[in-house]
């Protein structure tokens, strides 16, 4: 097997376009037409990890933070980056990162966060935007339904929990082929009107390639009218973080230590208790600062998240209780659900969970 086809499921899992712009996500050492002898799943790709890999004869490493993150100008084994390239360059391994691309997804890191802690209910805290366009096209009432089902089979005309959804109206046509034209309808050089429908689908814009090739292979018109447009709309199922509910409410303290035994915490910087209960969780794993106003807008009861500022807990505003559980505590069963997802895709291949603990901040 190519590491190539182990890169298509990896991108199943998580659509390198869900990736953040200031992410460097996919393939980032190696040749992914290499035969693939083993995959190593990790957290982070950093020297010690390639030597497992060399020493249980994976030539593939699956990480989660990208080891190239920001740009190097020289690779002299300088650094912990450098080395772990090094390493892998010698060795004939090749990295692929997920990170931001999974952090993303409906089903990634936060809902796997959420899903640790028993949350139900669940939706995106931070919804994706620019991310969403709108085709719009015309044909005769004869080819409307193949043209159509082309687009939905493209992946057009998905909403949230709705698929092939489009919006159909009735109008006339009116053209005029010259010499060179070649009209399946009428004759060239003379105006021709006729009934034609008026299709719009919504689509992702990675998949605009795809959904315009379905467009022209279904299309009987030697040249086909069709519009794109890009949407205001927020993407609802693809974003960062992540809003869910506990079953029954609970004091703060009781929750923070359901947090810690659940997500391994070895510590939880925390701001003020504020005497309520906790029902309505907001999550986001790694740095999430960002987020702490989407989640008091989401009117959860409590934010978890990672890499807080001291300043940063001051914006809390006593309307949520504000806690950072750790960047690696946060996002720690991440690997443990893509060596699952890679199993279940992969039958009867080397799909390893890394023994290897990469988190570098310990606690007294």
């Amino acid at each position: 097997m190519k590491i190539s086809s182990i890169i298509s499921v990896l991108e199943e899992m998580a659509p390198l376009a869900y990736a953040e712009d200031f992410d460097n996500v996919g393939l980032l050492v190696g040749n992914s037409e290499t035969d693939c002898t083993g995959v190593l799943v990790c957290h982070d790709a950093i020297e010690n990890v390639i030597e497992e890999a060399v020493t249980k004869n994976c030539n593939l490493v699956v990480c989660f933070h990208p080891i190239l993150f920001s740009g190097i100008k020289k690779i002299t084994g300088k650094n912990y980056v450098e080395r772990a390239i090094l390493k892998a360059i010698k060795n004939d391994i090749a990295i692929y990162a997920v990170h931001t691309a999974l952090d993303n997804h409906s089903q990634g890191v936060n809902k796997i966060f959420c899903d640790a802690l028993g949350l139900a209910n669940t939706k995106i805290l931070v919804p994706k935007n620019d991310f969403i366009q709108k085709l719009v096209t015309f044909t005769v009432p004869d080819n409307a339904d193949k043209v159509r089902n082309a687009l939905f089979e493209a992946g057009a005309g998905n909403i949230g929990n709705y698929d092939n959804c489009s919006f159909n109206t009735q109008g006339f046509f009116t053209f005029q082929g010259n010499e060179q034209s070649n009209p399946v309808i009428g004759e060239k050089g003379k105006l021709h009107t006729g009934e034609e429908i008026k299709i719009e689908v919504v689509f992702e814009k990675h998949l605009q390639s795809r959904i315009l090739k379905a467009l022209f292979a279904n299309h009987i018109y030697e040249e086909v009218a069709y519009e794109i447009y890009d949407l205001q709309n927020s993407h609802q199922n693809i974003g960062l973080g992540m809003v869910g509910e506990f079953e029954n409410e609970m004091d703060e303290k009781d929750f923070l230590l359901l947090v810690k035994e659940k997500m391994i915490a070895d510590g939880i910087r925390h701001s003020a208790f504020l005497g309520k209960k906790i029902k309505k969780v907001a999550v986001l794993g790694g740095s999430g600062s960002f987020a702490i106003k989407n989640a008091i807008q989401a009117g959860a009861d409590a934010f978890l998240t990672a890499d807080l500022k001291y300043h940063q807990f001051y914006e809390a505003e006593n309307k949520l209780l504000l806690a950072d559980i750790g960047h690696f505590e946060s996002e720690r069963y991440t690997k443990n659900y893509i060596v699952d997802y890679l199993r279940k895709k992969i039958l009867n291949f080397a799909i390893i969970l890394s023994e290897e603990n990469t988190n570098p901040v310990k606690y007294l």
